[in-house]
Parts: structure tokens; C-alpha cells; sequence
């Protein structure tokens, strides 16, 4: 396995501590270095390309508390100044833009009590509120020419424009006495929030001028569209953009009414931003999703992301371009088998710049508008966000060996690992003790005799010639995959710092390998995953001899989960024996019958099973895990948060019930305040203990 190293520029190469350089590590990666390390994202870049904006986490350990602050760097320097805050102390922001001329930036800040927003300017100063209405701003995007803004927020339809109107009908509610809620259709929760009513909304206000009042005054925009803007539970400001002429906004909506739950269809609708006229649905003739909208410069070209398949939401994202005059739509790269996570079109519109999965990593590209050619620009790791004005590019890029750095560069020198210019640093050089696990791509025939593919790293002791236990970690979605990335959650540095070995397999219906490899999964969640898992663990043992194959544990989340428990009652050798020492389950599916009528989002299962449970109870009942449990025999952690509603707690509560009452070892995390995903710092400290205790146990080290 050879070690990969990003190459930095020498001149910063001089720049870090000596003792980065030279102190030998002396441990491996802890979750309490993982959850207070320091996290960069949202770069953003003036348009003459010379100044880059960027936000920075820092996480008080001890409060759990964290603060966001902004960042400066004059990119025409060469020195070695580090970057500026700019931000003052103790403002905590988020959602960083710039204005166009690049002299003011613009942020989100509870500071004052609730979410509004404030600008300052570049240079530095002291940050000015601009709006103070009644509720939280969820996201926003200032006009063109600077004079407003366009904002969401969580209100009820019979409001209008009215905020005060829904704050006070949110503090009636607290005083009711009674507790009890009536519903008379789904969506009654969500993710990890019980609907009270309200439903996010756009809305627009005239930014005050100089000095002035921050403004109180609000137009609604689009109130007619009975859906949220943006959509929930992760939607945000790119849900929805101002075409340049500043007469309307176009917005990706999901007008489903009763049919929510199981709809995939979003459109984008031409919102007129004056009010005046009523929204047009410019995707009409698209019964499938639609997202993204971001326009050309000279406003001429609509481009956005579009799936073809309704009820999928794993289907494949397609580049569009829609004529603005004539609404005429056509694809830009039919044949381009990825799909990309946005889309950042050229000044001139000739080209997209794009994000998107390939083999276990997340690239950036260059698609050509006119021809569809598409160029891969950069990759070694996974691009998370990125901005780019004329001829410079600043983007976060992370890898299994470190959380996100930014770099900057030219976009025609992008090809050359040289010209990126690192401005952030990487995990190794925030923690010069601790060292890395090395790690390698390979692959492996799986099912149908394809080509399937994989990770395995090394655990940060790692000696030649010596053998070390194994993490087996399964990857969730199922539409997703483990690759050359960093995680905040399920980070396989974690295990190889505490001396384990991690293999990783993107089975069949992992993502980033070609929608036919993505679609095969559906209908056959026991199947071909099944059947990958156990080609490329005894593959992964046959290549790596460093893998002790007596001496492994699989942990998985979500389908990960659900894997666990299906692989317990269906993965033995000849002689009966199951293939790992102790399980681990997080928020997996028990029960696929049960998941289907009491997960949130339908449309999810009833894809995946072909149909309502009414309507196609064997698709559900063919690779149930909760038909088999007479069958397991290997101890398992199971872990749950109430406040999960993609899988709701009974699915964990079910597993840990057969396994007790089978007598099977076991032992059950639960946490009362976590959804789908375990976010608070030290609740992630206590999930990393707890995992790594039962690992200790079972398998060592």
C-alpha cells in the first residue's frame, strides 16, 4: 500500500512548525481529536479572483458549544501571513455571500437574539444588522444589483407577509394546556420534527440604505406554491436564485399537497419577484425532480439538475439547459453516466463546473455546454464545495486522511497538483502527534461477475509483517457509498487509531459508478449487496495478509444497519460459523414491513420494495431480517435516537428485543436528544467509547 500525501507548495511547506515536520506520531486519531478539530468551508471569491472568504468552526469542548467565524486572504500576496478573521470575536455566522462588486459581505447571525442578516465590509468593521423581522431567516440570497434580498422562513400560509403574525400564534401554542395535536394528513413529522403548521416560505425586503433602520417590511413571494422553500429537511439558499435582471426568482418546489410523502416531484417555478404575477412552473413536463436552478450571465440559459424517473431519489441527475425565451430544454451531457451535486456555470457560460462521485471519490469537472465534453479537473479525494471567478478556482478538499482544506488555483493549471495552493491546513498538520492510517483502493469481482470496488486502511501502528484486527464498515443510503472521503460521523481513522484494520466495500447500489450500478439495489436489498460484502471481505483478506479474518467486527448505520441485522441471520460459512466476531448496529432497519408504513419519506420505500406495503407485501417481506432472527448468534450493539424518524426507534428497539430474548450478548446506546445521525460532541465522544469498548471486547487491541 503506498502512503498518500498531498503536495504543498514548498514555500508552505516552509511555513509549518518544524516540529509538524519532524516529531514522530505517537498515537492514533481520537473522536475527541475528530469532534474538536477545526472545520473550513463555504469559500467564496471576489469576482476579480484576488480576495477569498471563507468560514472557519471552532468547538468549545467543555460547553459543546460552537463558533463560526469568517475569514479573509489576499490571494495576490505570496507571503506567509496566515488568513484574517473578519468577523469580530463572539459572533457566531453562517451562510456567507458577497456582494457583487465584492466589497461587502453578507451573513446569517442569531447574535441579536434570532437569525438575521448582517452585512460588513471586506476590509473589516463592525457588522450591521439589515433585517429585524419577527422570525428566524433560514437562508437567503441578496438581488443582483444589492438592493434586496430574498429570504425563507418557517411561517403559516394564512400569515402572508405578516412574521409577527406566526410568532404570535407559536407562543399561543406554548401556553395551550393541552398537549395533544390533530393531523389530517402526512407529512406529521419529518427527519427529526414533528410538523406544527408552518411550512418555509420566501419573501423579499428592500435592504435599508445606508444608516438606516434595519428594515421590518416584508413581501411574500410565491405564497401560492403550497410547498417549502426550501425543501426539508436539508434544502437551502441553492433551492432558489434571482435571474439577473432582478424582476423574478426561480425556485425548486415540491407542490404535492396531500401526495408529499411519496412524490419526488419538484419543479422550478419563475417567481415574479414583484409580486404581481402569478408563478409559472417551468418544468411542468418533468414529472421527476428538479433542483438547482442557477442562471447564466446574461440571464439568456436557465441551467439546473434534473432526474427522469418519479418516486426515485437516487436517480441520476441530469445537466439541463433551458432556453430562457423560448423555454426550449435540452441535455447537455446525455452521456456522461455521473451525477453531479451542483452545478457553477462559466462568466461566459460556455462551460459548467461541477462535483460529482467517480469510483470512490468526488472530483471536480468541466463539462462544455455546447459539446457535453466533459473534463475531470481534479480528484485525490473528495471536492465538498468550491467557488470560482474568472480564472481562479478556491475549493475544500478532503480524503480518508484528512477532514476538509482549502486550496486555491488556476483552472488551467488544474491538471498539475502544484498549482493548488493550500490556504487552510490539513488533518496531520492540525495534529502533528497523531498519525494516519494508510489506505488503498482495490477491486474484486462481485455479484454478476462486475467489477465491485473497495477501501482498506491500515492502522496507524501498523508494522510489516504483523497481522491486526478488522473494522468491516458497512456504508448507509443504501444509494451512497464509503469512499476516499472524511467523515465527522463514520470516519474509519477513528478505528485505525485504535489499531484496527477498515475494509470498506460500495457494493452494488453504491453511488458514483454509473446510475446501472446505483439502480441495481432496488428490489434486491439482500442480494447483490449480500453477495458483494462476502466477495470483497475474503477478497480484501486474500490481498492484504495483514487482515486477521478471525478477529473482525461489521458496524453499519442505516442500510448499513439494516445489513448488520440481515447479514446476522443469513452470512455463515459450510460449518454454520458466522464470519464476524460482534456486530454493530446503528439506526438500522429491523423490520421491512414495519419501516414501510412508519418511516416519514414513502416515496424511499415504496421505490426500493416496488409498491406500498398494501400493494406488494412479498417485495417487503423477501429480505426482511425480522424473518430470520432465529438464526443470529453474534453479539450486537445496537444504537438508537429517538428523534430519528427516517428509521424511528422501534426498528433499534426491535433488534435489541430479539436479540435479548434470544440471549444473544448484547448491549443497547440509546439516545433520547439524537435523530437519524449522532451530532452533539460529546454524545460522539460516548458512541466512539461505547463502539470501541464492544470492539475491544470481542476483538482486541
Amino acid at each position: 500500500m503506498s502512503l498518500r500525501l498531498a503536495l504543498l507548495p514548498l514555500c508552505l511547506l516552509a511555513a509549518l512548525p518544524a516540529v509538524a515536520q519532524e516529531r514522530e506520531a505517537a498515537r492514533g486519531l481520537d473522536v475527541r481529536d475528530l469532534v474538536q478539530m477545526d472545520r473550513v468551508s463555504a469559500p467564496l471569491l471576489t469576482a476579480d479572483g484576488r480576495m477569498l472568504v471563507f468560514a472557519q468552526r471552532t468547538l468549545d469542548f467543555d460547553s459543546g458549544k460552537a463558533e463560526t467565524a469568517l475569514y479573509t486572504r489576499n490571494l495576490l500576496t505570496r507571503d506567509l501571513a496566515p488568513p484574517k478573521r473578519l468577523t469580530p470575536a463572539g459572533w457566531n455566522v453562517n451562510s456567507p455571500s458577497l456582494s457583487a462588486d465584492g466589497q461587502t459581505v453578507y451573513f446569517l447571525s442569531s447574535k441579536n437574539g434570532s437569525a438575521q442578516l448582517f452585512s460588513m465590509p471586506l476590509v473589516g468593521g463592525t457588522p450591521r444588522q439589515l433585517t429585524d423581522v419577527a422570525v428566524d431567516i433560514g437562508s437567503y440570497q441578496v438581488s443582483p444589483d444589492g438592493a434586496r434580498v430574498a429570504f425563507s422562513a418557517d411561517t403559516f400560509g394564512d400569515c402572508a407577509a405578516d412574521l409577527a403574525c406566526t410568532k404570535r400564534k407559536l407562543a399561543e401554542t406554548k401556553d395551550v394546556k393541552a398537549s395533544g395535536v390533530v393531523y389530517d394528513q402526512l407529512f406529521v413529522r419529518h427527519w427529526d420534527t414533528w410538523r406544527d403548521g408552518t411550512m418555509s416560505r420566501l419573501f423579499v425586503a428592500d435592504l435599508p440604505a445606508a444608516r438606516a433602520r434595519a428594515v421590518t417590511t416584508v413581501r411574500a413571494l410565491g405564497h401560492e406554491l403550497e410547498g417549502d422553500i426550501p425543501s426539508k429537511p436539508f434544502g437551502g439558499a441553492e433551492d432558489y436564485t434571482w435571474a439577473p435582471d432582478g424582476r423574478s426568482v426561480v425556485a425548486s418546489v415540491k407542490v404535492a399537497g396531500r401526495e408529499a410523502p411519496w412524490s419526488t416531484n419538484f419543479d422550478l417555478y419563475r417567481i415574479d419577484a414583484a409580486g404581481e404575477a402569478a408563478p409559472v412552473n417551468l418544468t411542468a413536463a418533468n414529472p421527476a425532480w428538479d433542483a438547482g436552478p442557477v442562471f447564466s450571465g446574461d440571464g439568456a440559459t436557465l441551467f439546473y439538475r434534473a432526474m427522469k424517473r418519479p418516486g426515485f431519489e437516487a436517480d441520476r441527475y441530469a445537466l439541463m439547459a433551458m432556453d430562457v425565451a423560448s423555454g426550449q430544454t435540452r441535455e447537455i451531457a446525455p452521456q456522461w453516466d455521473r451525477s453531479p451535486s451542483s452545478v457553477t456555470p462559466s462568466a461566459d457560460g460556455s462551460a459548467l463546473y461541477v462535483a460529482a462521485q467517480d469510483t470512490g471519490e468526488y472530483p471536480l469537472f468541466r463539462v462544455d455546454v455546447a459539446s457535453g465534453d466533459v473534463t475531470k479537473l481534479i480528484a485525490d479525494g473528495s471536492i465538498s464545495s468550491f467557488a470560482i471567478a474568472g480564472d481562479t478556482v478556491a475549493l475544500t478538499r478532503n480524503s480518508i486522511q484528512s477532514g476538509d482544506t482549502l486550496y486555491t488555483g488556476s483552472l488551467q493549471l488544474l491538471g498539475d497538483a502544484q498549482n493548488l495552493r493550500q490556504i487552510t491546513p490539513t488533518a496531520a498538520e492540525r495534529l502533528p502527534d497523531v498519525a494516519f492510517g494508510d489506505y488503498e483502493q482495490f477491486s474484486f469481482k462481485g455479484a454478476g461477475n462486475e467489477t465491485v470496488y473497495g477501501y482498506v486502511v491500515k492502522p496507524w501502528n501498523y508494522q510489516e509483517g504483523q497481522t491486526y484486527p478488522v473494522a468491516f464498515l458497512i456504508h448507509g443510503g443504501p444509494q451512497g457509498s464509503f469512499g476516499n472521503g472524511w467523515s465527522y460521523r463514520w470516519n474509519p481513522q477513528t478505528y485505525a487509531g485504535q489499531g484496527y484494520a477498515v475494509v470498506m466495500i460500495d457494493f452494488h447500489g453504491s453511488t458514483g459508478y454509473g446510475q446501472a450500478f446505483t439502480d441495481a439495489i432496488s428490489g434486491d436489498w439482500g442480494g447483490k449487496p449480500l453477495e458483494d460484502l462476502q466477495k470483497g471481505w475474503a477478497a480484501a483478506q486474500q490481498q492484504y495478509a495483514f487482515l486477521d479474518g478471525d478477529r473482525a467486527c461489521a458496524l453499519g448505520a442505516s442500510y448499513g444497519g439494516y445489513m448488520v441485522n440481515w447479514l446476522a441471520g443469513n452470512w455463515f460459512d459450510r460449518r454454520g460459523n458466522a464470519p464476524f466476531k460482534c456486530l454493530v448496529n446503528h439506526n438500522g432497519v429491523f423490520d421491512t414491513r414495519s419501516m414501510g408504513l412508519v418511516t416519514e419519506e414513502l416515496w424511499f420505500t415504496e421505490w426500493e420494495f416496488g409498491g406500498t406495503v398494501a400493494a406488494n407485501p412479498r417485495a417487503y417481506e423477501k429480505f426482511n431480517p425480522a424473518r430470520h432472527i432465529e438464526k443470529w448468534v453474534t453479539p450486537t450493539l445496537v444504537v438508537a435516537g429517538q428523534n430519528d424518524f427516517r428509521v424511528p426507534v422501534d426498528q433499534s428497539l426491535s433488534s435489541f428485543t430479539a436479540l435479548q430474548r434470544k440471549g444473544v450478548e448484547s448491549k443497547l446506546l440509546y439516545f433520547p436528544d439524537e435523530n437519524h445521525w449522532v451530532l452533539q460532541p460529546h454524545n460522539s465522544v460516548l458512541w466512539h467509547d461505547t463502539v470501541n469498548a464492544w470492539l475491544k471486547q470481542h476483538i482486541g487491541e
